[in-house]
């Protein structure tokens, strides 16, 4: 199953790129900012809630789709833009197995536990 699930997720990164290249931005945009929405793991240094309910807002693969579809429609190129960068970071993030987070630890996400385990 976790095969399935890259593979999966391996044709989302690339959904995004593609979303990606019908926006009018230059690919360095692109790499520039393809990290930027792991900023939102500073909402650990509050406490694991919140921290949990920004990197999941910034890691939903459906806010970056509402994000990509209204930038088309509103024809607002900088959301296209924001959507299609969160989306494929999001998918990234999914294919190396960091999945949207439980509030009660960071290491605990919809894909299982992650991190070092503790013998």
């Amino acid at each position: 199953m976790k095969i399935q699930l890259k593979l999966e997720y391996t044709a989302f990164l690339l959904l995004g790129i593609f979303a990606f290249a019908h926006t009018e931005y230059s690919w360095w945009w692109f790499a520039a900012l393809f990290l930027a929405p792991d900023i939102s793991m500073l909402g650990y240094t509050i406490n694991n809630k919140v921290g949990a309910f920004c990197y999941n807002l910034f890691h939903h693969l459906g806010v970056a789709i509402v994000l990509y579809i209204a930038g088309t429609v509103l024809s607002l190129p900088y959301l296209q833009m924001i959507g299609a960068i969160l989306f494929s970071h999001s998918a990234f993030d999914r294919i190396l197995g960091y999945g949207l987070k439980y509030p009660d630890s960071f290491q605990n996400t919809h894909l299982g536990k992650i991190g070092k385990k503790v013998e």
